[in-house]
């Protein structure tokens, strides 16, 4: 289970209705729905996970996220999850606009680029940092918007988006550090959103 999973459910209402976004193999929406007994559906483009979230007996669809989610009406969902996919996303900035449009509220996960280990490795080897937590090279990773803690909330200020709760996670390095400086020390970030 990933850590950011544990967090995020302390924000989610005991039988909320919910969309995942990016909802991979469904391990997350399974995980709700036994923990918090959600209903919902996970919206996901590759067939391999989405044949895993079938096994899970996850209700999933298959949908291009960056086409948007015109086929959901406004407020349909109490919460819209997104973890650890924004920064895939050719428009993120639109695709939050609809998970605010389509949701009461949102939850975001995503990696800190701003962390102190990928700004070492980059200053002193040159190259793009691979790690644990960003395990792949320049040339194939589907991350195409690296964001920082700092980053995301002038996104959130200039679009008016409330920022309901922060939390910072860490997995290798010092929680407290994290909560001083969540830019620099901040492994990933999980914001709980509303407009």
């Amino acid at each position: 289970m990933r850590i950011d999973f544990n967090h995020l459910q302390q924000w989610i209402g005991e039988g909320s209705r919910v969309l995942d976004l990016g909802c991979g193999d469904g391990t997350l929406l399974k995980y709700l729905t036994d923990l918090k007994h959600v209903k919902g559906y996970g919206l996901e483009i590759d067939p391999e996970q989405i044949e895993a979230c079938i096994g899970r007996g996850v209700n999933v669809i298959n949908q291009n996220l960056d086409r948007g989610l015109g086929n959901f009406a406004d407020k349909s969902f109490d919460t819209v999850l997104m973890t650890q996919a924004l920064q895939t996303m050719y428009f993120p900035h639109k695709v939050l606009d609809e998970m605010l449009r389509v949701g009461k509220e949102c939850i975001i996960t995503f990696p800190n680029f701003g962390h102190y280990k990928a700004r070492l490795h980059l200053a002193f080897r040159g190259r793009m940092p691979v790690s644990d937590l960003l395990p792949y090279e320049w040339y194939n990773t589907p991350n195409i918007h690296f964001c920082t803690f700092k980053d995301f909330e002038v996104l959130c200020h200039e679009k008016h988006i409330n920022v309901l709760n922060r939390q910072v996670v860490n997995e290798r390095t010092s929680q407290t550090l994290g909560d001083l400086n969540p830019n620099l020390f901040g492994e990933t970030a999980i914001y709980h959103l509303s407009k």
